[in-house]
């Protein structure tokens, strides 16, 4: 006796509910959500640059993101890059001392964080180290 396997085709319906998407679904590729969501988990655990999350998202010992939907991903996102260089100074500062012009130079090099002068200033200050 020959058995036979029936396939049934379940159509998917999908509902838009407002709201339900996350805020940088609109407009994004697959790749480019994906990145958005892994960009905001390295966020929720450190403080990053705009370019050192770019970075992380698309380098090879990183995520593989390609630099463009990183870039894309990144940007869609609504980011104070000023706490986020708050963030940075304040774990800095939890592991090791360090004058206003040190932070401010390892906040904002490119060999660092990777910030912006006025960013890692910012950051530099507001954790105490000013």
């Amino acid at each position: 006796m020959k058995k036979v396997m029936t396939l049934i085709a379940i159509p998917f319906i999908g509902v838009a509910i407002a709201g339900a998407m996350p805020a940088w679904a609109d407009g994004l590729t697959g790749p480019q959500g994906n990145a958005a969501r892994s960009a905001e988990q390295y966020l929720s655990i450190s403080g990053f640059s705009r370019v050192g999350l770019i970075k992380q998202l698309s380098s090879a010992a990183g995520d593989g993101y390609d630099v463009a939907d990183a870039t894309v991903a990144v940007d869609s996102l609504n980011i104070d890059w000023n706490m986020e260089a708050v963030k940075s100074a304040k774990q800095y500062l939890s592991i090791s001392g360090f004058s206003c012009k040190g932070l401010t130079n390892q906040l904002s090099a490119s060999a660092g964080d990777s910030y912006t002068p006025s960013q890692a200033a910012y950051g530099a200050k507001q954790a105490g180290a000013c």
